[in-house]
């Protein structure tokens, strides 16, 4: 069989940490299996859809190394909706309800308190003409509710219990009595639909086989599936993974803006390690950065998800960015360093790459070579410098030149350790820390050396 998944996120804010791991999970299953991968859209939200958030999410997948193989539409799609709600009118399984949503809430209010689960009572299949004619002429309009197989042969009110079983594809035999369920509405009172819909006609019509979301949506999965029948469709297996969270245990949203993509993009951290964390946090697979996308896919085994929330430390990315960074090879980032304005060459990245959080790390590096520096030289130190300046050697220098140097220093003034090395880099590099000065002492040169050790 061959596989086809799908991403269906909605245009109605940037992708975050949370969104990704679905997308992810779908995209690694696709390559793995040598299947198809889809890119849908819900933007049957007409008002709340925007181009720009559509591109936005094109970029985002782009930059993470996730590249579609199709792209859909679903407001280009509303003909094979309204198809789908015609038949199900016609077969009597999609019933209009006038309720406002204040008296909905009112009754499920009721329910609560006289012990009962909050679950639709079907009031709108028990409407006579006459009232029919009387919300009509309040200026009401009718949303439409699915009617679920979940009640006797000839009598929608006689509930009973009717289990639907699905071998989920991560968590194992799952079953949800639909009787516990509300009739869900599939078209709003405007006339617009819902996810549930259109997504169900999607899934039939672009041979979607395997639907892997979170595990919100397992009491959906029953319902979706009763729907995918009642269309005459064949329904595609589910898999259902843990949510991911904030480290807090928060759940996380488009206003978590932090973790959004885009923020993640711009702070530096590598695609990889943003791929990494959100597919293999809260499964068996140790925490660590692939290289690549087809390294990240043998990685990935539905088994060894949990079925626990897994907790998001966005500090994680920088952890992994960096591992990621001290193995790259300057062919890896030369194009990267010179857009930054890095002049440096592979001599140069791998002195500093080490010290480097982010790719972009290297520039401040390159700066501290070829840019002004504020020397750092405490009052009780000023003379030490002083005769420090007078031993440097002349030119040329290379990795030779900060040892003979300081065993110069140290012979003259008798300074040693810390006390002897930390005060001569705070002077040159105005800095505590930093990559090794007997590498980077041949980049800066002895006329920019001297100028900081004034």
């Amino acid at each position: 069989m061959s596989v086809t998944v799908r991403f269906a996120p909605s245009p109605t804010g940037h992708i975050h940490i949370g969104n990704v791991r679905p997308a992810l999970f779908n995209y690694l299953f696709a390559r793995k299996q040598g299947g198809t991968f889809v890119l849908r859209y819900d933007d049957t939200d007409i008002q709340r859809s925007k181009d720009e958030y559509a591109q936005g999410i094109a970029e985002d997948l782009k930059w993470l190394g996730i590249n579609p193989d199709r792209v859909e539409k679903q407001s280009a799609r509303f003909a094979s909706y309204d198809d789908a709600a015609a038949k199900l009118k016609e077969a009597g399984l999609l019933y209009p309800c006038y309720e406002t949503p204040e008296e909905l809430e009112r009754r499920r209010n009721r329910a609560r308190a006289m012990g009962r689960p909050p679950v639709y009572d079907r009031a709108g299949l028990k409407l006579t003409d006459e009232q029919v004619a009387e919300y009509e002429a309040e200026g009401r309009k009718p949303h439409w509710r699915f009617k679920l197989p979940n009640h006797t042969a000839n009598d929608p009110f006689s509930c009973v219990r009717t289990d639907v079983h699905w071998d989920d594809v991560i968590r194992g035999r799952q079953t949800v009595d639909l009787a516990s369920l509300s009739d869900p509405v599939l078209v709003r009172a405007d006339g617009t639909y819902l996810y549930t819909l259109p997504s169900i006609v999607d899934d039939a019509e672009m041979g979607i086989t395997h639907v892997i979301r979170g595990e919100d949506h397992i009491a959906n999965t029953g319902v979706q599936i009763a729907i995918f029948e009642a269309l005459g469709a064949k329904v595609p297996e589910f898999g259902h993974h843990n949510l991911l969270t904030t480290s807090s245990g928060e759940g996380l949203s488009k206003r978590s803006g932090a973790l959004s993509i885009r923020s993640l993009r711009e702070a530096g951290y590598e695609p990889m390690a943003v791929c990494s964390l959100a597919v293999l946090t809260g499964t068996s697979h140790a925490v660590e950065p692939a290289k690549t996308m087809e390294g990240l896919a043998d990685m990935l085994d539905f088994t060894g998800i949990s079925k626990s929330a897994a907790k998001f430390d966005p500090d994680d990315v920088g952890h992994l960015t960096a591992k990621l960074v001290h193995g790259m090879s300057f062919a890896e980032v030369a194009e990267r360093l010179k857009s930054d304005g890095v002049a440096g060459d592979e001599k140069f990245w791998n002195v500093v790459k080490e010290n480097c959080s982010t790719v972009n790390d290297a520039k401040k590096w390159w700066e501290l070579v070829v840019g002004s520096v504020t020397p750092e030289i405490a009052d009780e130190d000023k003379e030490f410098v002083s005769q420090a300046k007078a031993l440097l050697p002349q030119e040329p220098w290379d990795e030779t030149t900060w040892g003979e140097w300081t065993k110069a220093v140290k012979g003259e003034t008798g300074r040693k350790g810390k006390g002897l090395f930390m005060p001569l880099r705070k002077a040159i590099t105005g800095l505590a820390h930093g990559p090794d000065l007997k590498n980077m002492l041949p980049f800066i040169g002895r006329e920019k050396t001297l100028d900081r050790l004034s």
